[in-house]
């Protein structure tokens, strides 16, 4: 398991987001967390990152305990993520974007840069060639010097990705990735999630609405609803679950 969630639990004052939550996530797979609104993936989401203190529990990435990391050492555990709001720099161009994504590489300091150091340039080459790399397979490379904000905002959303991919993370989070896209590219995302998986060697864990990328691309599916978990298993088992349809999927549709 390359991410085991332990009893967790998460108070707000008097409001429990989430409740002695258990989750294990296995490597090289893609896990999704679903859920009605409200049920507490997000914050879920960030425990993990530590952006959120867990009240009660342990979370453990790799063997290691994650409560020992402050939120900016995550990356470097090999974490990386999106967020439910987009989350770019607009007026900066997409190339400058995926630089940010690429900052914990960067060992140089001030008097280096103004100087100009064999030290920078190299530094300066690598983030350039992971940066065409990633906008290659982002269909981005002909807009690396677009403002991030002018682009339509399918493109935005693989600004983002294309951000978290620039740490060369090996656990990518997805959170709610398909939000606003059309269903053309809620197609492609699902083309392109399944090859982050294979072709980079992630494992992926998502919070996602949509149900039909969902089923189509998870190995498994963790379902939370008020703050707890309901049901966990293959897209099939969720799918035929009667407290999940009763909770969220709809019995319409899924049953």
């Amino acid at each position: 398991m390359v991410l085991e969630v332990r009893n967790i639990t998460v108070k707000f004052g008097g409001v429990t987001a989430v409740k002695s939550f258990n989750m294990t996530v296995k490597k090289n797979t893609i896990h999704s967390l679903i859920g009605p609104n409200g049920a507490g993936k997000t914050t879920l989401f960030n425990v993990i990152t530590r952006i959120v203190k867990e009240t009660e529990g342990e979370i453990s990435f790799n063997g290691k305990d994650l409560a020992t990391y402050k939120p900016f050492e995550v990356i470097k555990a090999g974490i990386s993520r999106t967020f439910q709001n987009l989350e770019i720099f607009k007026y900066m161009t997409v190339k400058d974007n995926f630089f940010v994504g690429h900052h914990g590489e960067i060992h140089y300091g001030i008097l280096q840069e103004a100087l100009w150091t064999n030290k920078v340039k190299n530094s300066e080459k690598k983030s350039m060639e992971k940066a065409l790399e990633i906008a290659e397979l982002l269909g981005l490379k002909n807009r690396l010097n677009t403002l991030a904000g002018m682009l339509p905002y399918g493109l935005q959303k693989l600004v983002e990705i294309g951000r978290a991919l620039m740490s060369e993370p090996n656990f990518l989070m997805l959170d709610e990735p398909a939000a606003g896209l059309n269903p053309t590219e809620t197609i492609q995302l699902k083309t392109l999630i399944n090859r982050l998986r294979d072709d980079f060697n992630l494992t992926i864990f998502l919070v996602e609405h949509d149900m039909s990328l969902v089923m189509d691309i998870s190995d498994r599916i963790t379902v939370m609803n008020f703050g707890e978990k309901i049901a966990e298993g293959s897209a099939d088992d969720i799918k035929n679950d009667p407290n999940v349809i009763e909770a969220y999927l709809g019995e319409s549709k899924y049953a």
